[in-house]
């Protein structure tokens, strides 16, 4: 074969060389089994196949080049990792194609272009040294076409998925479409389906290896089937465009005719001019941010060439009432009266000093440094202690507009982030809609309830409030509904919480944890005199000279109807001794009334709680322990007893398994210090033990009982009762130290809301007394224990006629 070489400076018709194939001087001597090897990344000849290939390298250049001088075939190979430039043999694929260079091109860039056509299969055998370029002994691999039923049939099924494909395929040529028609060799149909398919080159090259013609066949028929099944489903879509596409333009015709129609009647068109000049009007007055104008005038352009009757329409100028409304203008600083902060907080809270002391240093800050990036407050508490209220309070003393987002219940990030505006009845997130209500962004946002955000299919909404809550974030806040940046730098977020378990730890990272603590008796009826019974009266249309509620009847509500860290129980009470007085002032049985303590079994019903302690510590066995809940502390009473049987301990009262530890290192701690403890050591072998909590339908879990359970324990043992007057909270270890927990503060609270005057705690716990309230110091005798045998002589009475021990038999 000879091509000639056209020179451009002899022709000037074209920019490309062609060196012409000439089989004379400069020729390497090859061996017969020999072929020079051009390694090609990510492509596949197949025999039969005629393929242009772009050489780059300058072995693969010279090679190819050799080829041509020597009229002789190259060999056509797929390299295994394409960004390896000097491949090895290892590097190679070792079945490739021989194939005749049919036309050798050199653009005037200097890249070098070759026309294959590929022959035969081929496996590399080993590759030959002394060459400038690569030379592979190799071994053909013959393929001689198979018959038979099996073949014949693959051959019919492959023949008929081509032609559908090629059907489907809109812009496949007649031509080639013949070709498959009258091709009767199954290996070629096999190879030209393989090359023409729009697969990766690792899948073709497996297809390259395949030697046998039956399991060829069926690679190709499985890789076929796959490409048919997207081409139908493809040419399915296509057709529901169309018919939707003709729909649009049959509906835009009317839409435009009936334009036409409302002109020509005088309809419609000066209310849109009118309205559409507002709108830009009030574009113009809204000082938005020069990229926010931006959007608006995009969106106002586009409503102003859209149809009354369009869809999109009322979408749009939905969005752009939203942008309208939006506070965009930097809010002016207030002046901060620190004393008159003082004296808001102080008028609607009384107690929570602490609180208030960390407000106001707050406030101070914020005066001394209006710019300043501060802390965002997290009050955490029982429910009824008033975190909500002190935030409006900080809005009161701030002169600032409060507005409250509750997050109880939600999980979606939508919430936050608001929706895309594709969706139909999409709207901003709740940050973006409270602060249109608040018409301000120097406004103080409370974040309600923030642990009881949660995660689902849609988010989670505590990733959404970590831009938020970051001052170095959110002055780009981009809501998704809105989709400009908005500014919240200048919002004053607080937010509230029970619990911080189940706040994540990034989100608790970006908030200054304020704990307010339960109140105590003494605080309840304060807050009850100043601001309870004037709210309740107010909300039941009564007149202060008309109900008059003594200190001992307020006293007695919340001893002996109400239990809790809060105040909101309390409230509700005198809500409904104040209910019945208006029934009967209503009535005209009464002008006014006065409420004292022996009323209030009439109005209220017999007293909902009682001291449970004389009941539960009269007798050997029974302790009482001290718990946190999320609501605030609480008092835990621990119940042993003990039977005749085989040694077991039974643990009762849904106890968690760190509470069921605990009782086992209990026993194990009294089975130990039997001697000291004047106890037989045999009758632990022939007595079962029962420990129950009661309040079994609540469960409990946590180390802080240890102590409880050792006492308990220890007085059932030694036949000695516990002193009723006397609470405890501890961890307790096998060698009988007593370690310290957390909760100090509400559990001393609750100890004393239930009328213990006398608490045990571990001494390493004597820090966290500085926390409890004065109050609670005062009326209280605290006792700090070291090791169990603290617990021992400081818990359980002296042995007075102590019980005769049980023998082993008797037990």
């Amino acid at each position: 074969m000879q091509l000639e070489k056209t020179h451009p400076q002899a022709q000037g018709e074209t920019a490309a060389t062609t060196t012409a194939i000439d089989g004379a001087s400069g020729a390497l001597a090859l061996p017969d089994d020999a072929l020079i090897i051009v390694p090609v990344r990510n492509m596949v000849l197949f025999p039969g196949m005629i393929l242009p290939i772009t050489i780059g390298r300058d072995s693969s250049i010279a090679g190819t080049q050799q080829a041509v001088k020597a009229e002789r075939p190259i060999g056509i190979v797929l390299q295994r990792n394409p960004e390896i430039d000097r491949p090895g043999l290892e590097d190679l694929s070792l079945v490739g194609t021989r194939a005749n260079v049919l036309r050798y091109v050199t653009t005037p860039d200097g890249t070098h272009h070759i026309i294959c056509q590929g022959q035969q299969r081929f496996r590399v055998v080993e590759l030959l040294e002394g060459y400038p370029f690569l030379v592979a002994r190799v071994a053909r691999i013959e393929d001689a076409d198979a018959t038979g039923t099996e073949i014949e049939a693959r051959f019919m099924q492959l023949k008929e998925r081509a032609l559908e494909v090629l059907q489907l395929t809109l812009l496949a040529s007649q031509e080639l479409v013949g070709a498959v028609q009258n091709i009767g060799s199954a290996a070629a149909l096999a190879d030209m389906v393989a090359g023409l398919m729009d697969i990766k080159a690792p899948e073709k090259q497996k297809l390259l290896e395949a030697v046998d013609l039956q399991k060829r066949l069926d690679g190709v028929l499985e890789l076929l089937a796959q490409r048919l099944e997207v081409l139908r489903l493809s040419r399915q879509i296509d057709e529901r465009t169309k018919a939707s596409m003709d729909e649009r333009q049959r509906e835009y015709l009317l839409r435009e005719q009936l334009k036409s129609i409302q002109k020509e009647l005088g309809e419609g068109e000066d209310g849109n001019t009118a309205d559409l000049a507002e709108l830009r009007q009030a574009i113009a007055d809204a000082q938005m941010p020069e990229e926010v104008h931006k959007q608006a005038a995009k969106e106002l352009k586009r409503l102003e060439r859209m149809s009354d009757a369009s869809a999109e329409q009322s979408m749009i100028r939905t969005y752009l009432d939203w942008l309208i409304e939006l506070p965009w203008k930097a809010p002016e600083a207030p002046a901060i009266d620190i004393a008159e902060a003082r004296r808001i907080l102080g008028e609607d809270h009384f107690g929570l000093e602490m609180v208030k002391k960390r407000i106001l240093e707050f406030l101070a800050v914020r005066k001394l440094k209006p710019d300043g990036h501060g802390p965002i407050l997290c009050f955490v508490g029982p429910p009824g202690v008033g975190k909500t209220s002190l935030g409006q309070s900080i809005a009161r003393a701030l002169a600032r507009k409060f507005v409250r987002v509750s997050l109880g219940g939600v999980h979606d990030e939508a919430e936050i982030r608001g929706h895309r505006r594709t969706y139909i009845g999409a709207l901003p997130g709740n940050i973006i809609q409270a602060l249109k209500k608040a018409g301000t962004r120097g406004c103080v946002m409370m974040l309600d309830e923030i642990d009881k955000v949660g995660a689902g299919i849609h988010g989670d909404p505590s990733s959404a409030l970590l831009e938020v809550l970051d001052p170095e974030q959110n002055a780009t806040f981009r809501d998704n509904y809105l989709a400009v940046p908005f500014d919240l730098s200048r919002v004053l977020f607080i937010t509230t919480a029970n619990v911080l378990d189940t706040v994540p730890g990034p989100l608790r990272d970006r908030m200054e944890i304020v704990h307010l603590p339960g109140y105590t008796q003494e605080e309840k009826l304060e807050i009850a005199r100043r601001y309870l019974i004037r709210r309740q009266l107010a909300d039941n249309g009564l007149k202060p000279e008309q109900l008059e509620i003594s200190d001992a009847a307020l006293s007695a509500i919340i001893r002996d109807y109400t239990r809790e860290a809060g105040v909101r129980s309390l409230e509700r009470q005198i809500g409904a001794v104040c209910r019945r007085i208006a029934v009967k002032i209503a009535e005209g049985e009464l002008s006014r009334a006065r409420i004292d303590e022996s009323d209030l079994a009439d109005i209220l019903g017999p007293a909902k709680f009682e001291n449970e302690l004389a009941l539960r510590t009269g007798m050997p066995g029974v302790a009482t322990g001290l718990a946190w809940t999320p609501v605030g502390g609480d008092i835990l009473f621990i119940e042993a007893s003990k039977h005749a049987g085989g040694g077991k301990l039974i643990l009762t009262g849904q106890l968690g398994d760190v509470m069921k530890e605990s009782a086992q290192a209990a026993l194990t701690l009294v089975k130990s210090r039997a001697a000291s403890l004047g106890i037989d050591a045999a009758r632990f072998e022939h007595t079962d033990v029962h420990v129950h909590v009661p309040a079994g339908a609540i469960p409990k879990d946590g180390p802080s009982a240890g102590v409880a359970m050792f006492i308990a324990l220890a007085s059932l043992f030694t036949d000695r009762k516990v002193r009723t007057d006397t609470a405890m909270t501890g961890e307790i270890s096998l060698r009988g130290l007593v370690l310290p927990v957390g909760g100090i503060k509400e559990k001393v609270l609750a100890a004393m809301r239930a009328g213990i005057s006398r608490v045990m705690l571990p001494a390493r716990n004597r820090k966290d007394l500085e926390e409890v309230p004065a109050e609670a110091k005062q009326k209280l005798e605290f006792v700090f224990l070291e090791d169990a045998d603290d617990a021992v002589r400081m818990a359980i009475e002296p042995a007075g006629e102590i019980a005769p021990p049980i023998s082993p038999a008797a037990a």
